[in-house]
């Protein structure tokens, strides 16, 4: 007989605004992380089973509205209403790098397949930034496209392809 998994609810406090993206990691050693971002200015990491706090990346100054971690859940990135993408610490929790951008910015993903050494970022522009974080002065590549905000990007396909999705109802 198939068993159904036991779920319990996790109740999270710690923002207080609404929170408006969040990213679960894979496993790590310490077992599976996430990481929530909120129009309070804050992004929180937690424990993945518990919910229990971890820490809090401060810094932004207006809302984040993307966060992400990467592969290993040791670097976090976070794009926030202030004009800034910023990479962090997951472990200590330090600001790495920030980037201004021409307009807030939306979007954030780290890639996957080389430990989180490249950054995408989208803005209210409706542009698509791909940054080398080696080199994180200008992006390597900038993409439009988009008439409308993008709401979602991520890397795939081993990060050789991004995807986005925008309000203007079109995939990219």
């Amino acid at each position: 007989m198939i068993q159904t998994p036991k779920q319990s609810p996790v109740y999270c406090p710690g923002h207080t605004r609404p929170v408006v993206d969040i990213c679960y990691s894979g496993e790590t050693d310490c077992g599976h992380l996430f990481i929530t971002a909120s129009k309070d200015g804050k992004a929180i990491l937690r424990q993945g089973d518990t919910g229990d706090w971890i820490g809090t990346f401060l810094g932004h100054k207006g809302a984040v509205w993307s966060c992400v971690l990467d592969k290993h859940a040791t670097k976090a990135a976070t794009g926030a209403a202030d004009f800034t993408a910023k990479v962090w610490d997951a472990n200590s929790g330090s600001e790495l790098l920030s980037i201004t951008q021409d307009h807030i910015v939306r979007c954030v993903d780290l890639s996957k397949t080389d430990s989180g050494a490249k950054l995408l970022t989208a803005n209210n522009w409706k542009k698509i930034s791909v940054y080398d974080l080696n080199a994180p002065k200008s992006p390597i590549s900038v993409f439009g496209g988009h008439e409308q905000i993008i709401r979602r990007l991520l890397w795939c396909g081993e990060d050789k392809l991004a995807l986005s999705i925008s309000e203007d109802k079109t995939i990219r």
